[in-house]
């Protein structure tokens, strides 16, 4: 995690190379001292947790300065504990209870990814969840490519 911070934020936070213009900045060119302050301001850092292991050291990964978020990436995750899919089950709902207390312990915004599901997801959002992936582009646009065929479809006569 404190890798990931340095590679994604100017110091003294991390250690990233220092560009010009930049679409944080409306690609002005700034000092660079307050460029690399608002760039540093406008990165999100989100860490990934999809072993067992992550969970595990979720407390830590959440202390180190500069994270974020950290997200449970449950595809991964399950698979990685002998559960794939079983995103309902007891070893999915522990992680996320984990991964919650890491984060207000730390003042972090505990994440969830891969669960579509809306009553699991309202389920990790009730158990403090609130940095949620809630699809990708193409499953969006697949359904609404469904949708749109499931009503012409139904034009036929």
């Amino acid at each position: 995690a404190g890798r990931v911070v340095a590679y994604c934020k100017y110091p003294p936070v991390g250690h990233r190379s220092i560009a010009g213009a930049q679409p944080q900045l409306g690609f002005k060119t700034l000092p660079t001292g307050d460029a690399m302050r608002l760039v540093n301001e406008e990165t999100l850092v989100v860490v990934m947790l999809e072993t067992p292991t992550a969970i595990a050291n979720a407390g830590a990964i959440a202390a180190v300065p500069g994270v974020d978020a950290l997200l449970i990436g449950f595809n991964d995750l399950c698979a990685e504990m002998g559960v794939p899919g079983d995103f309902a089950g007891a070893k999915a709902e522990a992680a996320c209870a984990a991964t919650v207390a890491a984060c207000r312990k730390h003042g972090k915004y505990p994440g969830i990814g891969g669960v579509y599901d809306h009553k699991l997801m309202q389920k990790f959002i009730g158990m403090g969840a609130r940095f949620i992936l809630s699809g990708s582009d193409v499953a969006f646009m697949m359904a609404g490519g469904r949708d749109r065929t499931t009503f012409l479809r139904s034009l036929q006569t």
